[in-house]
């Protein structure tokens, strides 16, 4: 079945990724030389795609989640046809190229999600294999299966060995993903030298134990069984299935078998023997016509057969049901229904005082009633975080379209899912758990920040008003770690107003993660924010002195402005009138001009004090060198949670006090 032809075809990704490492004199050549063969199977045989329409909607999704083999990723892209170009290959791993060291979505053509932290990519895996499923059973009618594709990944030892590969792979074998297929690129090398040095699970008992279907190739350069055992897979309707590839490691140089070529480039000698061994006969980032042909029969022109088909197939769904056309397209788009937010409920100071989280989930239900395409889930904290959308049901296998995923108690996982399912396109996908264990999460929430998806992130319970749980669960330098990551919308809403519009800022996010924190307590409905129509400034003056300028400004989030409001009133029996700022969102405020800061934060003001229950890191930038920070610069208390914020000084007589003592 296979050819000369074919061995051709893999030796030109070998020679054309070592040509990119050897040129950057930085790399990883030891994946590419030992995994290029089931990466052309997948690619020239196997896939669905169209490197002219790398956005259709449909196509197969395919992760490198070992991203450190990047160099064979962008081999094959530019054999594919996709927009990269020889001069791109030859810039590899330089500022500014498309080529960067690690993959990144919205960086280079053809590259789904951000890899390189090992362990993700599978979790992405199993995201955009949720994402299918769930799209599929919500759009799809009877001959118009317009969600209809695969997910493919290649892992290495490595990612296998990191806690996010045991959380997703559980969760994916538990929801039965069909459609998704792992290929283990199985080399028993790890960096730092041989894998038993660190890891002796017995992989097949381990994914069978996770539900999943478990097929080993012997010999990875075999590419007919590595053809079978991926079309066996395809045939599977039970289960994800996991392929492991037996590789040989820099497989055609003098160090292969080894950690020597795991990370560093294999010098030019070893190049030209390596290209002997392979029978390559060209220069380095030559490629013959022959092999360019190759991949344009097999992907090019099977890729836009099969868009153009689909493009028929959409064209007649959005004839017989356009209704579900128009949502399905908005999806991709990430829109909404015209006017949208006068269908989100508004709160007045006469109805009952709320959580935030609670005036959230209240919101929630609205927005699920916006658009079928509003979906979340939680690291198993609905019922705390109150993020379930009711009267709709848990997604499952049996269920596919179900709009609550219950991740169980997988915050990685969770995080890093979601950045696929948004990735994906379609949906706009919330995930939910207590604000203190964002930490477990982080890592995805950076790559969703540099990824540049607009994952929504529900933390309730965000501070030590959290109370009877004390300190573990007390968030204290959570909202400063999160406001230190590029590219993420910091939300803090003092009320359920707030939180309404904080909302709005989630849904219409384009390119960052909006992280919106949450109470556990009750707070009040404030009257200065009913007629706050947007947030998107970051901050306001939400009680102004009656002084043409004020005595002094006190600035303050979430539920630590009521407590603000509070101060005012408790600093004017002493003749001292400030102005009250909410800033629910640094980030935003940062982002405004300057006479808008200015109006805000007059500098000819002086007399500054941030009230906020958290780390007081970040905060001088606002309240300047005279500055007072009410803030919690050590853990939290185990008690009543009234009791714990008098303890630590939050009251407003306590921070009146320091106020007067400070500046009067």
């Amino acid at each position: 079945m296979f050819d000369k032809k074919d061995l051709k075809a893999v030796n030109a990704i070998r020679c054309l990724s070592i040509a990119q490492i050897e040129k950057a004199n930085s790399g990883h050549p030891g994946l590419p030389m030992g995994a290029s063969p089931m990466a052309y199977i997948l690619w020239n045989k196997i896939m669905n795609v169209n490197p002219k329409k790398s956005n259709w909607h449909n196509r197969d999704r395919f992760v490198l989640s070992a991203g450190h083999g990047s160099a064979m990723l962008y081999s094959l892209l530019h054999l594919s046809g996709y927009d990269l170009s020889i001069d791109d290959l030859k810039n590899f791993r330089q500022i500014g190229s498309k080529t960067p060291g690690h993959p990144e979505r919205k960086h280079t053509d053809g590259v789904e999600v951000t890899t390189g932290p090992l362990g993700q990519g599978i979790a992405n895996a199993v995201g955009f294999a949720i994402a299918e499923k769930h799209l599929a059973a919500m759009y799809n009618k009877d001959g118009f299966n317009i969600v209809d594709h695969y997910t493919y990944a290649i892992c290495g030892d490595g990612d296998l060995m990191e806690g996010i590969s045991y959380e997703s792979m559980s969760l994916a074998g538990h929801l039965n993903l069909n459609k998704l297929i792992i290929l283990h690129d199985s080399n028993d090398i790890c960096l730092d030298g041989n894998l038993n040095t660190s890891f002796s699970e017995n992989i097949e008992q381990r994914v069978k134990a996770q539900n999943w279907n478990y097929i080993k190739v012997l010999d990875g350069n075999n590419l007919e069984e590595i053809y079978d055992a991926i079309n066996k897979a395809k045939e599977n309707n039970n289960g994800p299935t996991f392929i492991e590839v037996k590789t040989v490691i820099g497989y055609g140089s003098k160090n292969q078998g080894t950690n020597k070529v795991h990370g560093a480039p294999i010098g030019n000698d070893d190049f030209i023997e390596a290209k002997k061994f392979y029978n390559w006969e060209y220069e380095d980032f030559e490629i013959s016509e022959d092999v360019y042909d190759t991949f344009k029969e097999n992907i090019l022109e099977n890729g836009k057969k099969s868009y153009e088909k689909w493009e028929k197939l959409l064209e007649e769904y959005k004839e017989k049901y356009p209704k579900d056309y128009k949502e399905y397209i908005n999806g991709f788009e990430r829109k909404l229904p015209e006017n949208w937010m006068e269908e989100v409920k508004k709160y007045s100071p006469s109805d009952d005082s709320l959580a935030t989280r609670a005036s959230s989930g209240e919101i929630i239900q609205d927005l699920a009633k916006v658009t079928k395409n509003f979906w979340g889930g939680s690291a198993d904290l609905f019922s705390s975080n109150k993020t379930n959308i009711k009267n709709a049901e848990r997604f499952s296998d049996t269920n596919p379209c179900g709009r609550n995923v219950w991740y169980g108690v997988r915050e990685f996982a969770m995080s890093v899912i979601a950045n696929a399912i948004v990735a994906h396109g379609g949906t706009f996908h919330h995930v939910s758990t207590f604000f203190v264990f964002s930490d477990y999460l982080k890592a995805g929430l950076r790559i969703s920040a540099l990824s540049q998806i607009p994952v929504t992130y529900v933390f309730t319970h965000d501070s030590v008003a959290v109370g009877e749980d004390g300190p573990t669960h007390q968030p204290i330098e959570q909202l400063a770690m999160i406001r230190t990551i590029p590219n993420v919308i910091m939300l803090r809403p003092a009320d359920a107003n707030e939180v309404r519009l904080s909302w709005k800022i989630a849904l219409e996010s384009k390119n960052c993660p909006v992280v919106i924190a949450l109470t556990r307590q009750n707070v009040s409905n404030l009257e200065d924010t009913q007629n706050i129509d947007d947030i998107s400034n970051g901050a306001y003056i939400i009680k102004d002195s009656d002084k043409e300028v004020p005595d002094g400004i006190l600035i303050a989030t979430g539920s630590e402005v009521e407590l603000a409001l509070q101060t005012r009133d408790e600093l004017k029996k002493s003749n001292i009138d400030v102005r009250v700022v909410s800033m629910p969102s640094m980030e935003l405020f940062r982002k405004q001009d300057q006479a808008y800061k200015e109006k805000i934060l007059p500098a000819n003001v002086k007399n500054r004090v941030s009230i906020e229950m958290a780390s007081s890191f970040g905060w001088s930038e606002f309240t300047g060198d005279k500055g007072i920070n009410i803030s919690i610069d050590r853990f939290g208390i185990s008690g009543n949670f009234k009791d714990v914020q008098k303890e630590l000084g939050f009251t407003k007589e306590e921070i009146a006090k320091k106020y007067i003592e400070k500046y009067n």
